[in-house]
């Protein structure tokens, strides 16, 4: 297989929408000593922009932001597929989720331009010990 997939978790923070928030955010993530694997930022709303953190140390990320006083929701789980980038590659994922019948209900992706490619998967609580078994973790 060209590609690997794991579990990851993720947390949820919103911070306002004004230019240094995110900077001042992930400033502090780097001061705790904390690596991501996965970052997005999307806009709710017309003052506020929702940040997902995917830590490569879910503990740490809950304890250190706790100490540190970040509002942050979480852990939840996903999935994150990091290989060589090809054309098919994404519906191959998706018909194995297709054929155990799961429902792909948020996704992100992006190549490097030299080749490789990260894509991260959301499916529903209920449906996540399929999805792993349909995806062979």
């Amino acid at each position: 297989m060209a590609f690997t997939i794991r579990r990851v978790d993720y947390f949820h923070t919103t911070v306002r929408d004004q230019p240094g928030e995110a900077y001042q955010f992930l400033s502090q993530l780097a001061q705790l000593g904390l690596n991501l694997m996965a970052f997005t930022a999307v806009p709710v709303g017309p003052t506020h922009t929702q940040l997902t953190l995917f830590p490569e140390d879910t503990a740490r990320m809950s304890s250190a932001g706790q100490r540190a006083g970040m509002n942050l929701d979480g852990p939840y789980a996903a999935f994150l597929v990091q290989g060589d980038d090809k054309l098919g590659a994404l519906s191959e994922i998706h018909e194995s989720l297709y054929r155990a019948d799961v429902n792909v209900y948020a996704s992100s992706g992006v190549t490097d331009g030299q080749g490789t490619f990260g894509y991260v998967l959301y499916v529903r609580p209920e449906d996540y010990k399929r999805a792993a078994a349909a995806l062979g973790i």
